[in-house]
């Protein structure tokens, strides 16, 4: 394969992960932005603690559709670790996303539904792209790349066509001749 070829099919692999971590992420916000409003009225928690439950709730969510979907081609052998690591990185991404609501919400008092929306979408952005970085990198780790060996690559042509018994010769289509 050409080196352009090569750079293509990265390009393309890193475009379909890209993809269905923007499809999973975009469950996730839903769930978010709907436990968090929900939270806010009907309970009488403040912004930030309904926010960051219902960043926890995304989080558990995310990381269902993570292993089953976008990353399921991804080692498995070390769950534990796995685990480990997504809840670390998903905390520093519930604090980044949440710190930019702290932020609005008591540094400069824009408290309105609104406001509270905006700055808990702005804040999932910035924390997005910490933890498609780091979920990739760190988490979901790629399995190295196999050579197949000798008995799993396919039998050059000439070896298959010698293989063949003549039961099994294909006769030439009348209708296409």
């Amino acid at each position: 394969m050409s080196e352009r070829g090569a750079l293509r099919t990265r390009l393309d692999l890193l475009a379909r992960e890209v993809a269905k971590f923007g499809a999973v992420g975009a469950v996730g916000l839903l769930v978010n932005i709907a436990v968090f409003n929900l939270l806010r009225h009907t309970t009488d928690l403040q912004v930030v603690r309904a926010s960051v439950l219902a960043t926890f709730v995304a989080i558990l969510c995310n990381y269902v559709g993570f292993r089953y979907w976008t990353y399921r081609d991804r080692d498995k052998t070390r769950r534990t670790r796995e685990l480990t690591l997504f809840l670390l990185f998903s905390v520093a991404g519930a604090v980044i996303e949440n710190g930019v609501l702290y932020l609005a919400t008591y540094g400069f008092h824009w408290n309105t539904p609104v406001q509270s929306n905006f700055f808990k979408i702005l804040g999932i952005g910035i924390a997005t792209l910490f933890r498609f970085w780091s979920y990739r990198t760190w988490v979901f780790k790629a399995l190295p790349d196999k050579a197949p060996s000798d008995e799993e690559a396919a039998p050059p042509a000439e070896r298959f066509l010698e293989q063949r018994r003549p039961s099994e010769t294909v006769e030439p289509d009348p209708v296409r001749n």
